[in-house]
């Protein structure tokens, strides 16, 4: 079994009394494009930092390629990174941004020159060469700061926030240019962000950091169907929360009362026993809406209170009787057929195997 790229053990960070990050076991395999997310605060940016040597950890090691990297300096990593702030500098041109690292590598000016052009092209920002990075726009100075990381051929790319500052159209093309790059390349990307869409679309797998810890860890499917707790529940996705307390179970399925009526959960790994109080998740866009009652077994009667347009997809914001929101995910095209207009009754219907039943 090849051995992993990178490995946090029993790393801890402090500053002060106060723990950004609390023993933190992580593995990340060569190729591998991973990313790290979660609220402000969760110790996502001190991770990356201690990766790139800008801070040490309290405790734990950090090792890359079976190295040691504690105390080691972040030049002598070979780690860039990719600040949000994108940090080029601007008394250089686009191609003078690129050649800095193989400058402080003492590599000669005809082979700087050559090899920033050639990211620059690739990038497609090879016309831009000679132009001051101060003129160019958000789009075109991302992509001089990645050539400028990737031209030292680098094992491993750090990537903080860095479409953070882009507009919505500008970071769906970045996502499909990062994407194409680490596959054709076969670098590691460690990617910090706080948004799920980009993390999701992006990487082979997900870190969720929850108060400096790791809440769950997997492929992006895996955690937005199958949630490891109610903290990632909430988190990720358009989630429906829901409470009860199991009043019988039946083979696979549990019969579950909460305040919004009784529903049925399938339990297939049968380790929740009658009298239990639990929790499930059913994802916005599992749900069914529609305004008439309809044969699930699990339905809810609402009232509609508001809409959320995103592009083609909308969410519908619905309350129960009993005064608890739960929401809806439709294609535009769906809520079409639907007679949404405000007052009436909405009923919600989802089957059992559609919900997800949260670990005790």
């Amino acid at each position: 079994m090849n051995q992993p790229l990178v490995t946090f053990d029993g790393v801890v960070k402090r500053f002060g009394d106060f723990t950004a990050v609390q023993q933190l076991d992580l593995s990340i395999n060569a190729g591998e494009f991973i990313a790290i997310m979660g609220p402000s605060g969760c110790g996502k940016t001190t991770t990356l930092r201690m990766l790139a040597g800008l801070d040490q950890p309290t405790e734990g090691k950090i090792h890359i390629d079976g190295q040691l990297m504690n105390n080691v300096s972040p030049h002598q990593r070979d780690t860039p990174l990719v600040w949000q702030s994108l940090a080029l500098f601007p008394f250089l041109n686009a191609r003078e941004n690129v050649e800095f690292g193989l400058k402080m590598r003492n590599q000669d000016a005809a082979t700087r020159r050559k090899k920033a052009m050639d990211w620059l092209e690739r990038l497609g920002v090879g016309e831009f060469a000679e132009r001051n990075v101060e003129t160019l726009s958000g789009g075109q100075r991302q992509r001089v700061a990645l050539a400028r990381s990737l031209v030292t051929e680098p094992r491993l790319l750090l990537l903080d926030e860095p479409l953070s500052a882009l507009d919505a159209h500008l970071v769906i093309r970045m996502q499909s240019v990062l994407t194409r790059l680490q596959r054709e390349l076969g670098i590691t990307f460690v990617y910090v962000t706080h948004s799920q869409s980009e993390a999701f679309a992006m990487a082979d797998r997900v870190v969720i950091m929850s108060n400096g810890e790791i809440a769950q860890i997997g492929q992006p499917r895996d955690i937005y169907r199958e949630p490891a707790n109610q903290f990632v529940a909430e988190f990720v996705g358009r989630n429906n929360i829901i409470s009860g307390t199991v009043t019988g179970v039946s083979d696979s399925n549990l019969i579950i009362q909460s305040e919004l009526g009784e529903f049925t959960v399938s339990d297939h790994n049968k380790v929740t026993a009658e009298g239990k109080d639990v929790t499930f998740v059913i994802a916005a866009d599992l749900v069914e809406v529609s305004r008439s009652p309809m044969n699930k077994a699990n339905s809810v009667e609402c009232t509609l209170i508001s809409e959320e347009f995103v592009g083609s997809v909308v969410t519908l914001f619905l309350e129960s009787s009993s005064g608890t929101e739960l929401k809806v995910q439709l294609q535009e095209r769906e809520l079409s057929t639907l007679d949404h207009t405000a007052g009436g009754a909405f009923y919600l219907g989802w089957d059992s195997d559609s919900a997800h039943l949260l670990p005790a």
